[in-house]
């Protein structure tokens, strides 16, 4: 069973910045997509970004491109997201997200990831 731990939501001002980190622990079979997905009130989880482990490509959705930058650092079983020149309209609950296969075209699609965190709320305002 694999667990995902996030962390590093909190309150920022518009234009701020934040790193979120997503610890991975109890690993048995590979994990091809790690990804981060966001839900704000009264919306659905939409893909934030995707990072593919077998080839190390990144994927954004279109209104963070740019402004987002997905990463891992191997040794210490760990994924972020830095997210810069934050709005308001990034406020929402950021989930971590991990798959045993991965779908380059289909990397926003929720119901493909297998292990789910439980969210670190990232709230923009001034």
């Amino acid at each position: 069973q694999v667990q995902l731990v996030e962390s590093g939501g909190g309150l920022v001002q518009p234009g701020g910045s934040l790193t979120l980190s997503c610890a991975v622990s109890g690993r048995s079979s590979p994990l091809y997509a790690l990804a981060w997905f966001r839900q704000a009130p009264g919306k659905e989880r939409e893909g934030v970004s995707c990072f593919s482990t077998g080839d190390g490509m990144t994927y954004y959705g279109d209104s963070v491109a740019g402004r987002f930058t997905i990463s891992r650092d191997n040794a210490k079983n760990t994924v972020y997201l830095q997210m810069n020149n934050l709005q308001p309209d990034d406020t929402a609950v950021y989930y971590c997200a991990a798959g045993l296969g991965f779908w380059a075209s289909d990397w926003w699609r929720r119901h493909l990831y297998d292990y789910w965190g439980q969210g670190t709320r990232v709230t923009v305002s001034s």
